[in-house]
């Protein structure tokens, strides 16, 4: 298949190279901006890790912002990586904060020694100029009780001050967040730290406050997960943590959470580091990564010359018994375009892999197939996201979530990317795929009101 088929429509993907972790996430002045991880040169060996930047005024047309990096690796406090971190608009602009990350040459574990992870700050007037980097933290500034891995900030405002929290891995191997304060969000002290009565982990990454209603949620990508029974056997997961009732993390003191409480956010193959912002009408957005970072799968097959894409934005709203629902931004249905109802045979084909597909009232027992390749299925029990040709899925193969009660399903597919709602949010499955029929295919069985919009491009023009 030629590589551009695969390229999507309305899912931010890089031009080249290679993206990961969406970063700096605000709306400024009416603009959304979405910064992430991105390596131009992959699959170069030792590829320069920076920032790469996409700005929309509407959430589906995009634009990416320049063609390298918005923020480069290029001081000695970041020879290593300008790694994750995130925005705080401010009163005159943006201010962003990250990990500046140096591997020392050496024999070294970089856990325990050879590494530096450093907080720095830069300040935009706009989102697009970038003012001159400021170191905040290094190594020294953190507890004694922490290995090297510090990293990936999450700021915000609060209780008459700045805080900030850090993923962390402890030098019992255990992950764990740090709390910081500040008065002016340039000194900081420490606050405390977040944790689980048990082990959960040896590292939580890319950690964010999430508050909705008058309650908090940690969200953390614990690693680590591999032997927990609803894993899969990754190392790697993401989901949140409900804080006690009155709790916030922006409070002076040491905080321990429940770990059986944990929630994944999204039970599909290609979801880790999401993170959350409130924008200017007052919505909580998430965008994650489809991406792993140690898949036992294929992200690039037929020597691509691009790897990854983020999630569509998701709004957050809380849900029952502290769970938190995800649907897709309602922005994205500007895009539907030609709508069509399934035949009398149950089947439909469109002449591109680009589609909002909404099964409403569902009456029994389903099965959605996606040419033939991917099957989404609900026996009542479980909601299942299964692979049956290889070729398609490039080493995935089936995920399945408890779902006793199946009402409504919405399916977005994007060329290269899946993303799948149940239940108005309460579960979501993101996963990439590799299609290698020239059009679309849809097959249900089922007794489900079943409707298909073919969908735009928001990304048109910008590579």
């Amino acid at each position: 298949m030629p590589h551009g088929t695969w390229r999507n429509g309305f899912h931010l993907i890089p031009p080249t190279g290679w993206l990961n972790d969406p970063n700096g996430l605000c709306q400024l002045g009416g603009t959304y901006h979405v910064f992430h991880q991105y390596s131009p040169d992959w699959p170069a060996p030792s590829a320069p890790r920076g920032w790469g930047h996409f700005a929309s005024d509407d959430l589906v047309h995009w634009r990416a912002v320049g063609d390298g990096f918005a923020i480069a690796p290029d001081t000695p406090d970041e020879a290593s990586g300008a790694y994750s971190g995130c925005a705080v608009p401010v009163e005159g602009g943006v201010r962003l904060y990250y990990t500046g990350n140096v591997e020392e040459a050496g024999d070294f574990d970089y856990v325990r020694d050879g590494r530096r992870s450093v907080q720095i700050l830069i300040e935009s007037p706009d989102g697009y100029q970038m003012g001159e980097k400021n170191v905040l933290l290094r190594n020294a500034d953190y507890p004694a009780f922490c290995t090297r891995h510090v990293r990936d900030p999450k700021v915000w405002r609060g209780n008459g001050a700045w805080w900030m929290i850090l993923g962390a891995r402890d030098l019992d191997d255990r992950g764990l967040v740090l709390k910081l304060r500040s008065d002016d969000g340039v000194a900081w002290e420490n606050a405390g730290a977040a944790r689980t009565a048990e082990p959960f982990g040896f590292m939580w990454e890319c950690p964010d406050r999430v508050a909705l209603g008058g309650s908090e949620w940690l969200s953390i990508c614990p690693q680590g997960m591999q032997d927990r029974a609803w894993a899969n056997g990754i190392r790697d997961q993401a989901g949140y943590l409900p804080l006690p009732a009155g709790e916030t993390l922006g409070r002076a003191g040491d905080l321990t959470l429940d770990a059986s409480a944990f929630r994944l956010w999204d039970r599909g193959f290609d979801f880790y580091a999401p993170q959350t912002f409130v924008d200017e009408s007052g919505r909580t957005l998430l965008v994650g990564w489809m991406g792993m970072p140690e898949a036992p799968w294929e992200s690039a097959p037929d020597r691509m010359t691009w790897c990854h894409c983020l999630t569509v934005p998701r709004e957050v709203t809380a849900g029952a018994g502290g769970a938190l629902l995800q649907r897709p931004a309602r922005e994205l249905e500007a895009l539907r375009g030609t709508r069509h109802e399934l035949a009398a045979d149950g089947s439909l084909e469109l002449g591109e892999h680009r589609a909002d597909v909404l099964l409403d009232s569902v009456e029994g027992p389903i099965e959605l197939s996606l040419d033939g390749a991917l099957s989404i299925c609900w026996d009542g029990a479980e909601l299942a996201l299964r692979f049956v040709d290889d070729a398609v899925g490039c080493g995935r193969t089936a995920r399945t979530a408890p779902c006793s009660g199946l009402r409504d399903l919405r399916v977005l597919v994007d060329s290269s990317a899946v993303e799948v709602f149940a239940n108005d949010g309460e579960l979501a499955f993101a996963t990439r795929w590799f299609p290698r029929s020239p059009s679309l295919t849809i097959d249900e069985k089922g007794q489900s009101l079943f409707i298909t919009w073919e969908m735009g491009d928001g990304m048109a023009g910008t590579y």
